[in-house]
């Protein structure tokens, strides 16, 4: 019937206007793919899980054709396991997203499970006043294994990025990932099984959305970027960071020669219940001696859910008096992406210090 049209009727005039509403209309996604579990198939040589061309991968989703959405994709060459992770592969994800950032409405990001909290957290910090969403997802099960859990995670996860409000703004502005079910606020993520579906959680901050039969957004949790300002990216980070546990019998010498480390800034240490330590003087010592010498030491609980509060217990106020700061509610994930981002733009170490103690991402919940 289109062919019988003159292409100057007023028929096919309304007609083209109307394409191009829609086109405009329609929302636009990009697909990022770095590797992971969800791109993944087994060779029936080894029996290793080993990646396959993203082509492969969006084959395999054949309802991603039904979105009334434009789905463009980028990917890693070649793709990695997301062990191998590192700043600089995070500081390339900036760089797509604030290439593009003007052409797409949404970000999905196809990654591994293993580290796909501290990737969400260091975007988090990363992309200051982000107005768009950034979604993260992946799956417990390559995406062509029949039980996959891969296909819903990225069907929805694409819905998520592309949802917008009557006004144009995106409903989730900010970096988050969705897992089983549930969209998290990045920053705020662990990943708490290797074997289960519901692979992520944020203990100490309710979930951003939970989807069932419908989509609900709790708005509510949301942050506000001000959308009179640009979205800054932010491509340096400085990991002169690390982390130790503290555990029974845990030895001076060896903790000493943590802190005494070449250009180390800062430490994220993890401690007992709200953040007590053992009352050894040697360590108290140590600690006093490293936050002396410049180095930041943040405190966070070795439990998953709960807030560090030094001044509980003699066994935590003692750390406060020696200048051990408070990670508050942190996942160690964040703390260690936040230290990364501040230690990249802040060469004083108070002015890091200072910028611990306070939520600038939603990431730390306030006593």
């Amino acid at each position: 019937m289109p062919t019988k049209l003159h292409k100057n009727s007023i028929f096919c005039k309304t007609l083209c206007n109307f394409a191009e509403k829609l086109t405009y209309m329609t929302n636009n996604v990009l697909l990022i793919y770095t590797g992971g579990t969800i791109g993944m198939n087994r060779n029936p040589n080894t029996g290793a899980l080993e990646p396959f061309d993203f082509v492969h991968l969006l084959n395999s989703v054949p309802e991603l054709a039904e979105f009334k959405t434009n789905i463009s994709t980028r990917q890693f060459t070649p793709p990695i396991d997301s062990s191998d992770i590192s700043p600089a592969r995070w500081t390339e994800l900036v760089h797509i997203i604030a290439d593009n950032y003007d052409f797409y409405d949404g970000f999905v990001i196809l990654h591994g499970t293993d580290t796909m909290s501290y990737t969400a957290s260091a975007l988090s910090y990363m992309l200051e006043n982000l107005t768009k969403p950034v979604i993260l997802t992946g799956s417990q099960l390559p995406i062509g294994q029949l039980r996959t859990d891969g296909k819903e995670n990225l069907i929805t996860a694409v819905e998520i990025a592309s949802a917008k409000h009557v006004d144009g703004t995106a409903i989730v502005p900010e970096v988050g990932i969705y897992f089983n079910g549930h969209l998290l606020r990045g920053n705020r993520t662990t990943k708490q099984s290797a074997d289960e579906f519901n692979a992520f959680e944020s203990f100490n901050f309710p979930h951003l959305a939970d989807a069932g039969v419908n989509i609900t957004y709790h708005e509510e949790r949301f942050l506000r970027p001000d959308h009179s300002k640009p979205m800054t990216p932010h491509f340096k980070l400085d990991n002169n960071v690390i982390i130790f546990s503290l555990f029974p019998g845990i030895r001076e010498d060896m903790i000493r020669h943590i802190i005494a480390t070449p250009n180390l800034r800062s430490i994220v240490m993890r401690t007992f219940g709200s953040g007590n330590a053992p009352q050894s003087h040697w360590l108290h010592t140590a600690l006093s001696d490293a936050v002396k010498s410049g180095k930041i030491v943040v405190n966070i609980s070795q439990c998953m859910e709960g807030c560090v509060e030094m001044s509980r217990y003699d066994t935590g106020f003692h750390l406060q008096e020696v200048g051990v700061v408070s990670g508050y509610d942190s996942t160690v994930e964040s703390a260690v992406a936040k230290l990364m981002y501040l230690q990249a733009r802040f060469d004083d170490p108070e002015t890091v210090r200072l910028y611990m103690k306070r939520p600038i991402r939603g990431e730390i919940t306030l006593p």
